[in-house]
């Protein structure tokens, strides 16, 4: 490593740090390693308590990793907004290559490498050693289990970067045209036939690693890694997307149609960005990716498929975070109240645009689910209304906690475990039903659908409650 691209690489580190420690507080921000250890510990000891194999704790452990991973490599489409000024006054160094002596390969690997070690040691390691309930479960020693737990760290940390790579293979591809597009289609295609083959798609994954360690798929899973990397290195370019700037006069019509400016001007700055609407589609295939994952996972561990329309429906209601994150991602709240609007109208409009696109694209993955591994009709309108009442309740409680700024909170120690509790609370019972407790009954979909029901109002209760909380809350500066 070079002296310059050591500077760089300590000068990413440092901001990260500082931008984290600075907005969120010292020691608050400080105590989030320790957060995210006693929310991962308490959920592996109440799964252990519930009779839930350790297996399905680790399968869902790296799947939380991938997601983060596939979260992180969405930097490409920031950076491709930021280029074209669609972000406000905002530079981010890993797309500096236009103003410093640096390549942009180069400053895509430093950033790689800083998020690795960064979210290593600040979330995966804490993530690790919370799931020493579920290691010692399994019956293991004081010794046995330190080795599950390094092995475990290690998994999760190459689950991480392959999810970054997959991402920022999709980005680069997607921005090369029809034939970018052509391949990422004709990859998903081979995955598709892979998994319907009965192909052990995961046994090439770190996942795979963690399993059943050994050269041949410790190999596998790097190979994995390096090729997304290479694709994404290959066909990545931050500033592409065309060069034309020029929009037809959409606001007004779209205007008319949703009857609500806020509605409308959200709606269009995530259709105009990078990615457009498809990165709404794409936060829900990844959950949906995942979920159909832990459902093959689940159901080879314990024998008895899980439930398809209840343990889909919980998880694609996860969407509702992810869309209000991308609904969110351009605003400036000065920008708003310039004109004849208060907070409240603001966010009544995000809510609006929320019910728009959010439970419809969640219900659309849902139904390609229910569609391929095949419900019950009973199961799979609970399922659907399931889903629709975590969307609800999921942005409920991110508006009420986080207001217009939901990735800032994501490393608040006091509003993530407020977060993690809300939303594990009345999700994992109904996780433990779908995986656990199938064929599920009548009466036992009966109260699911009710309780997706009351989620839905929960949500919107707390929506409700948001509005004169962050009025209060940015009157007072």
């Amino acid at each position: 490593m070079t002296d310059r691209t050591r500077l760089v690489f300590r000068e990413m580190l440092r901001e990260e740090w500082r931008l984290h420690s600075r907005l969120l507080g010292g020691r608050r921000f400080g105590a989030f390693p320790v957060a995210v250890g006693l929310l991962v510990a308490g959920t592996a000891l109440l799964l252990a308590r519930t009779g839930t194999s350790a297996s399905v704790v680790f399968a869902g452990l790296h799947g939380l990793a991938l997601v983060f991973g596939l979260h992180t490599g969405s930097i490409g489409f920031v950076g491709r907004d930021a280029l074209r000024n669609l972000l406000g006054e905002v530079t981010l160094l890993v797309f500096s290559a236009r103003t410093l002596p640096l390549a942009q390969s180069r400053l895509l690997g430093v950033f790689v490498v800083k998020d690795v070690v960064y979210y290593g040691v600040l979330f995966l390691l804490p993530m690790a050693l919370g799931a020493l309930p579920a290691v010692l479960a399994g019956g293991a020693g004081p010794v046995a289990a330190a080795g599950t737990l390094a092995l475990l760290w290690a998994t999760l940390t190459t689950t991480l970067l392959l999810g970054v790579g997959v991402t920022l293979a999709g980005v680069g591809l997607s921005g090369r045209g029809l034939p970018g597009v052509a391949v990422l289609a004709g990859a998903a295609v081979a995955a598709g036939l892979a998994l319907a083959r009965g192909v052990d798609v995961l046994a090439y994954t770190p996942y795979g690693v963690f399993l059943d360690p050994g050269p041949l798929r410790a190999g596998a899973a790097v190979i994995a890694v390096l090729a997304a990397f290479a694709v994404g290195a290959v066909t990545f370019d931050a500033a592409g997307g065309g060069s034309s700037r020029s929009v037809g006069p959409s606001f007004r019509r779209l205007d008319d149609l949703v009857g609500d400016p806020v509605t409308a001007r959200t709606l269009l700055d995530v259709h105009r960005s990078s990615g457009g609407l498809g990165k709404v589609a794409f936060s829900a295939a990844v959950l949906f990716g995942v979920t159909a994952a832990l459902v093959d996972v689940a159901g080879s561990i314990t024998g008895v498929a899980p439930s398809v329309g209840v343990s889909f429906g919980a998880v694609l209601g996860l969407t509702g975070f992810t869309t209000y994150n991308w609904l969110t991602q351009f605003d400036d709240l000065g920008s708003y109240l310039a004109g004849p609007l208060d907070l409240a109208a603001v966010v009544r409009g995000k809510f609006r645009a929320f019910l728009a696109l959010g439970p419809a694209v969640g219900l659309a993955f849902y139904a390609a689910g229910i569609a391929w591994r095949g419900a019950r009709p009973l199961a799979a309108l609970v399922g659907a209304v399931l889903l629709v009442g975590v969307a609800c309740y999921v942005f409920g409680v991110t508006v009420y906690l986080a207001g217009l700024s939901p990735n800032e909170f994501l490393f608040d120690t006091v509003l993530f475990a407020g977060f993690g509790a809300a939303v594990a609370l009345p999700l994992v019972p109904v996780l433990v039903v779908g995986f656990a407790l199938a064929p599920v009954g009548h009466g036992l979909l009966a109260a699911l659908g009710a309780g997706g029901l009351l989620l839905a109002l929960a949500g919107v209760g707390l929506y409700r409650r948001a509005l004169p909380r962050w009025t209060r809350h940015h009157r007072m500066g």
